[in-house]
């Protein structure tokens, strides 16, 4: 157990790092973001969601969350290829802690802040 001890009470990391290690990831919050927004995406919609997103970048960060069982990828066999992205009940479950940080930006978010 990774434990570490602070005033002789032991704090165990793990559930924290394993709840950061699936969110981790320059894109993956705003993926599950629009995925959680609009139920199902198709790739090249989130991408434009998304906006300044490199294929490569956008590629990973749904692999490795569709290997975390955060989210789901269905491909239609179908020419062109359909791939759509839905949460399963794991990325599901962290959509409480989504809406709270969305809750706090709502209300922190100074007047001039702009998206870069």
């Amino acid at each position: 157990m990774n434990t570490t001890t602070t005033d002789d009470n032991p704090v165990d990391i793990r559930p924290f790092a394993y709840a950061i290690s699936l969110i981790n990831g320059k894109w993956k919050m705003h993926i599950l973001f629009w995925i959680w927004h609009e139920k199902v995406l198709r790739y090249n919609e989130l991408k434009r969601r998304l906006g300044n997103v490199s294929h490569k970048m956008l590629s990973n960060q749904l692999k490795e969350l569709e290997t975390d069982g955060v989210i789901f990828r269905n491909e239609y066999p179908q020419v062109p290829p359909k791939v759509e992205y839905t949460l399963t009940e794991l990325g599901i479950s962290l959509m409480p802690v989504l809406d709270s940080l969305c809750d706090w930006g709502h209300k922190h978010v100074p007047d001039a802040w702009e998206l870069s």
